[in-house]
């Protein structure tokens, strides 16, 4: 009892490690978020499918790849895109778990849209216009890795409140 409620703390603490590394990179917030999931598992406090760990295992492998293949910070010199893309993302993820648990993902891949079309509409990001290469080179290079964390997170939000 007293392991389960050791891995249940530090479970939740790398769920929230990844989501602070959402707002603010300095490191892979993929990885602490998965890493929650599984101590959330082994805790026996949520109960995930072998093939969820398989398909995030994978995906957190590819971001962490995008990671280290990206060049570091923004081309104008603002981290408040983090910001933007992160709360949007998370909303995104919520919205997604009220209204029906299977489409959690196209939440939080909508939410991430929205706050970085929102960031491009303000002037720090005017130098990425929607419809742009730009756009979607930025895209893939910061708002995959925050789908797929936040993603993570909200799978284990959705194990713990469902179960």
């Amino acid at each position: 009892m007293v392991l389960q409620t050791i891995l249940l703390i530090a479970g939740i603490l790398c769920l929230v490690a990844a989501v602070v590394l959402v707002l603010r990179p300095r490191w892979v917030a993929a990885v602490p978020a998965y890493l929650g999931l599984v101590l959330l598992h082994w805790s026996y406090f949520i109960a995930v499918p072998m093939m969820t760990f398989v398909f995030w295992g994978i995906a957190t492998l590819i971001t962490a790849a995008l990671f280290y293949l990206s060049p570091r910070g923004e081309p104008d010199g603002h981290a408040s895109s983090n910001l933007y893309v992160g709360f949007t993302a998370m909303a995104g993820g919520m919205l997604g778990i009220l209204l029906a648990p299977r489409i959690l993902v196209l939440g939080v891949v909508l939410g991430a849209a929205m706050g970085q079309l929102a960031y491009s509409r303000t002037p720090a990001g005017k130098w990425m216009l929607s419809p742009s290469t730009m756009f979607w080179r930025y895209f893939a290079a910061k708002c995959l890795p925050a789908i797929v964390a936040i993603s993570i997170v909200c799978i284990a939000i959705m194990g713990i409140v469902i179960d």
